[in-house]
């Protein structure tokens, strides 16, 4: 039974940084692209980050460019996604998802599999 857990969100103060994990179960990382999407309060939920199955190929939303950065370990089968100088229009749940690798990852309709979210909030 594939499976996606996330970990790492909580509370940090602007400029802060946090390290999000996805542990994946069922499946190995190879066979599946793992994206990143979050979903504030009253917001539709949008991508985030992508990382395609070879792991070569990453995507990033403009608005974290440069601040954020994902990335895998194979042999622990998790995906990590670093966050940097966080921002409070960071604050959301994040989710990891499992798909096909496509130029519209950005679009949560063509993900499969979903984790059960973890909260960043971002405030003084």
């Amino acid at each position: 039974q594939l499976q996606l857990v996330e970990s790492g969100g909580g509370s940090v103060q602007p400029g802060g940084s946090l390290r999000l994990s996805c542990a994946a179960s069922g499946f190995t990382l190879d066979h599946y692209a793992i994206g990143w999407f979050r979903q504030a309060p009253g917001k539709e939920r949008e991508g985030v980050s992508c990382l395609s199955p070879s792991g070569s190929s990453t995507h990033y939303a403009d608005s974290v460019k440069g601040r954020f950065t994902i990335s895998r370990n194979n042999a622990e089968n998790t995906v990590y996604l670093q966050m940097n100088s966080l921002e409070p229009e960071d604050t959301a749940v994040y989710y990891c998802a499992a798909g096909t690798y496509g130029s519209t990852w950005y679009v949560p309709l063509w993900w499969d599999y979903w984790g059960q979210g973890t909260q960043v909030t971002v405030s003084s």
